[in-house]
């Protein structure tokens, strides 16, 4: 089985979706990283800066295939051709409504086309990918003339797209089970995501023989988007046995990586990459995943496998087991009438609305143990910044660490990133930001802000923290300390 990533050409079709130069670099460079077979770079006829952008991607030297797409002109596949991709994918519709409205073509004159320009692409690569566009509303006999006419011309695989996600598993499974025996090639599919089954259609298309599976990371692409690349390489690996030869410890440093470049938050809950994937709140599951993780998680696919962390999370269904984990990890030990008094004040501030933090657990807890302020290895006592419509942003911290004072400056894309960049240079410890949310608590022109970070260490552990008040900036440089603190309290357990 192989995988077919086309983030940089179907992904970045999402509206609102323009990556940079050299963060196509990065996307490739991770995707040939993580394992991916094919790397669909983009468009090269589209425009003059879409063949560079595949040219130079297409010279990384990765080991991943580039691929090129064309339609079904020479011209276009001259400009892959010139572009130095591996492999050329041409595509033409065939299903009735394309060819009535689309290109005004006979389904004759789409057969001759498909010779002509697959024979000609092999007389030049060694690799043809064929797409009959709109297949899965294509007429079946028709269907399996043009895929048939692709192999038999030179394509080295046919693609069955499903262009506007109307299929269902079932179907999928028949249709791919009518082509295989039909057509003398390997059968891709590259299902859209319209009805939410872009991905179980994809699987259905494995059970029934399709070699390849396309794919983009974190589901991204036109309209609803595409199938996701890590639901569908550990649906494959796990439940199905199928071996994807994916590194799959990287897919969620992959997720993350297009997040950022793409502007598309990872929602949390998200299959296998979002936060929530390995968190657990609820008693009953924390208590069970504590003994056995495989009690409220699939067992068969573990965090780990994917570069995740599991993470016990707090809010008002929280239990006893979690919050006595959480608090063991910090070297704090209750008794069990503390531990009910713990647990009994966290549910109350999350019964008022509020996200509580593994600050607010620790400052819960040091206070029902009488720790108040043990542990806290930065103090900081000032921050100023300037800024302003011609200046660059900067920020200088004056903190205590480890009893010495501490002072560094620097600058940022505003002022906030200006604060939280001067901080991480006095940490004691190395921490990486992961999150940063923000949102008012009251409203007008002197609302406060209610700010929360997240921060991770080199284990992969991550702590949460949050401050408020009116100045965005000091919240969040107070709410930064706080869990660079928390962080370093679990260093030192």
């Amino acid at each position: 089985m192989t995988v077919f990533d086309t983030t940089l050409r179907d992904g970045e079709q999402t509206p609102g979706v323009s990556f940079r130069q050299d963060h196509k670099f990065a996307i490739a460079r991770q995707l040939s990283e993580c394992g991916v077979h094919a790397i669909e770079a983009g468009f090269p006829a589209s425009s003059p800066a879409e063949f560079e952008s595949v040219k130079a991607i297409a010279a990384m030297g990765l080991e991943a295939n580039i691929c090129g797409l064309a339609r079904m002109l020479k011209p276009d596949v001259d400009a892959c051709l010139d572009a130095g991709v591996d492999l050329v994918h041409v595509f033409i519709p065939t299903s009735e409504i394309q060819l009535q409205y689309t290109i005004k073509k006979s389904q004759a004159e789409v057969i001759e086309a498909v010779r002509e320009v697959v024979g000609y692409v092999r007389e030049h690569v060694d690799q043809c990918m064929f797409s009959p566009m709109d297949a899965t509303r294509t007429d079946l006999p028709f269907l399996i003339e043009v895929s048939r006419a692709a192999a038999e011309a030179g394509a080295t695989i046919v693609n069955v797209p499903d262009t506007v996600g109307v299929y269902i598993p079932t179907k999928m499974l028949a249709l791919i089970g009518a082509l295989v025996p039909e057509v003398p090639a390997p059968l891709d599919v590259h299902c859209h995501n319209d009805f939410g089954l872009a991905v179980a259609n994809t699987v259905a298309a494995v059970e029934a023989g399709a070699a390849q599976v396309q794919v983009t990371v974190n589901g991204i692409g036109e309209r609803a988007g595409n199938a996701d690349l890590a639901q569908t390489v550990m649906i494959l690996e796990t439940i199905l046995g199928v071996s994807t030869g994916i590194e799959t410890k990287k897919l969620v440093e992959t997720s993350r990586l297009v997040s950022r470049y793409s502007g598309i938050a990872i929602p949390p809950n998200q299959p296998v990459v979002g936060d929530n994937a390995f968190s657990h709140e609820s008693g009953i599951h924390s208590h069970g995943v504590i003994a056995n993780a495989a009690t409220f998680e699939p067992g068969i696919m573990t965090p780990e496998m994917v570069g995740h962390r599991r993470r016990l999370t707090l809010g008002k269904h929280v239990g006893r087991h979690a919050v006595r984990q959480m608090l063991a990890d910090v070297q704090l030990e209750p008794t069990d009438a503390e531990l009910d008094r713990i647990v009994e004040k966290v549910k109350a501030v999350a019964n008022r609305g509020k996200h509580v933090t593994d600050a607010d657990l620790y400052e819960i807890a040091e206070t029902v143990l009488g720790l108040q302020g043990v542990g806290r290895r930065i103090d900081l006592k000032d921050i100023a910044i300037m800024t302003g419509t011609h200046a660059i942003p900067t920020a200088s911290v004056r903190a205590i660490v480890d009893g010495a004072e501490r002072i560094a400056a620097c600058t940022g894309n505003g002022p906030v990133d200006a604060a939280l960049r001067a901080i991480g240079k006095i940490v004691p410890l190395p921490v990486t930001l992961k999150e940063y949310g923000i949102e008012a608590i009251s409203g007008g022109s002197d609302a406060i802000a209610h700010v929360t970070i997240a921060v991770e260490d080199e284990r992969g552990r991550v702590f949460d923290a949050s401050s408020s008040g009116d100045d965005v900036v000091l919240a969040s440089a107070e709410a930064m300390v706080n869990a660079i603190n928390l962080l370093s309290r679990a260093e030192r357990s």
